[in-house]
């Protein structure tokens, strides 16, 4: 079955596919339906395609939804240098795509990696309507550094070059699997992803490769997602990692700021990820004062877009049918919001 098929498998009309230029790249964009706008981003290791289960459901609510791949992966441009991927570029793709795609507003949804590029994108750009800084006085290396003894915390492990890219590379089908099940809700916790791993033993040791795909997986989905990664290689998706500490740099001015549109909040309650951002969680309510809703799905892990897409689509839709209303340009019509033609000499900011 080719990916196309698979993204019209719903009742939500034609899919289409194709390519706008965004800040100095050249951006894959799945989009679907009419009215204001909702950008769905995605994270690492994933594509698009891992919101191939809300993109029909959000269209025939009456959203325009856009799932592009970002920077680094899937059909996107993927540039060379490490320090195209720091999170002020990133800001600057979803600004960029939002005036390509004609609107001036929109919601905007991310999931692991997505999830920083939208709370980036509602602080640096509130007038797009799409965290208090973690690593204080230090950069994020630094703390990694402080808590890592014979084992290292993950992400410092993957800011070597090369490394990770090649263990991951070697055989992405086994990489990909392997970092799915053991994030995922479908296994025991003794069994789950380990923010600490052994410097000495290759990455995935860290993680449990499955006997058979999970339930929520199917051989065509895996597929797809293998087919990216083999062309493009792991290294554009790690470059995000590679660019904590410029991210750190870059946002100082983003001390203590808070996120004041609309927005909630879901996740998982078997993801790993969760707890280790426990404390920022809990927080929430004081950074993200307009929060309509912090919801922990049971029995659920890292991917919630793919775990469980039917409760993750009513949690959406609730919420963006509330936030509908601020999504419209002011002057525009109770329902449909204003559109702009696209401008090809605009320059995105950020």
């Amino acid at each position: 079955m080719s990916t196309r098929l698979q993204w019209s498998r719903d009742g939500a009309g034609a899919t289409e596919h194709r390519f706008i230029q965004t800040n100095g790249i050249s951006m894959h964009v799945v989009e679907r339906g009419e009215g204001p706008l909702v950008v769905l981003c995605h994270g690492f290791p994933e594509t698009s395609y891992t919101w191939r289960h809300q993109v029909g459901p959000l269209a025939l609510a009456g959203w325009h939804v856009a799932a592009p791949d970002q920077r680094g992966y899937g059909k996107t441009d993927c540039p060379e240098k490490t320090d195209a991927y720091h999170i002020l570029n990133l800001v600057a793709d979803m600004v960029g795509l939002v005036q390509a795609l004609g609107h001036t507003r929109a919601a905007i949804i991310g999931c692991d990696w997505g999830s920083a590029v939208a709370a980036h994108c509602a602080l640096l750009r509130p007038d797009v309507p799409f965290r208090r800084r973690a690593w204080g006085k230090h950069p994020p290396t630094e703390f990694f550094k402080k808590i890592s003894r014979d084992k290292v915390f993950y992400q410092l492990y993957l800011q070597e070059p090369g490394r990770a890219d090649a263990e991951l590379g070697t055989d992405p089908r086994r990489s990909l699997l392997t970092l799915l099940c053991s994030l995922s809700g479908d296994v025991p916790p003794e069994k789950r992803w380990q923010h600490m791993v052994d410097p000495t033993k290759p990455l995935l040791d860290s993680g449990t490769l499955p006997v058979s795909l999970p339930r929520w997986l199917t051989e065509e989905d895996l597929e797809v997602l293998v087919g990216d990664f083999q062309r493009t290689g792991f290294t554009g998706g790690l470059n995000w990692y590679r660019n904590i500490d410029r991210n750190w740099e870059l946002t100082a001015f983003l001390s203590d700021a808070r996120i004041y549109q609309p927005s909630i909040f879901v996740a998982g309650e078997a993801d790993p990820i969760l707890a280790l951002y426990r404390d920022a969680c809990s927080q929430l309510p004081e950074t993200a004062p307009n929060l309509r809703g912090k919801v922990i799905l049971g029995g659920v892990g890292h991917w919630l877009t793919q775990e469980q897409p039917d409760q993750l689509n009513l949690h959406l839709l609730d919420f963006l049918a509330t936030a509908r209303s601020e999504l419209v340009d002011r002057g525009g019509s109770d329902t449909e919001e204003k559109r702009v033609q696209p401008d090809s000499d605009r320059r995105p900011t950020a």
